[in-house]
């Protein structure tokens, strides 16, 4: 039995794979990590894009407990101590969204500068 292969059909099939995979790699969020340590956000500042949904994911270096908060994000989270966060902001338009660490207001403060 003989098996034969049309070689204009493998070459649409290559470009179909290909051009899936581009569109999946794409269609990724940006990921943007943030560490709170000594109750203070690391970067402070993050710069996003504009009309894209973005992932923070927020890492507590601190023992204790942090909440993000965010009244202009509608966010809040409670990140426990030593552990990780994701939190999913956006699409947003241009301009400047704060945030803040809910049980050290204080020092724990931040922003999200959208551009």
């Amino acid at each position: 039995m003989s098996f034969r292969v049309d070689t204009s059909l493998m070459q649409f099939v290559l470009i179909l794979v290909c051009s899936a995979t581009a569109i999946t790699a794409y269609a990724e969020k940006p990921v943007i990590e943030i560490e709170i340590r000594d109750h203070l956000f690391w970067p402070s500042e993050v710069r996003v894009p504009a009309n894209t949904k973005v992932k923070l994911l927020v890492y507590n270096r601190d023992p204790t407990s942090e909440e993000f908060e965010s009244y202009e994000l509608n966010r809040e989270k409670v990140i426990m101590g030593n552990r990780k966060a994701v939190i999913f902001i956006g699409p947003l338009l241009p301009g400047v969204y704060p945030f803040f660490g809910e049980f050290n207001p204080d020092t724990a403060q931040g922003k999200v500068i959208v551009e």
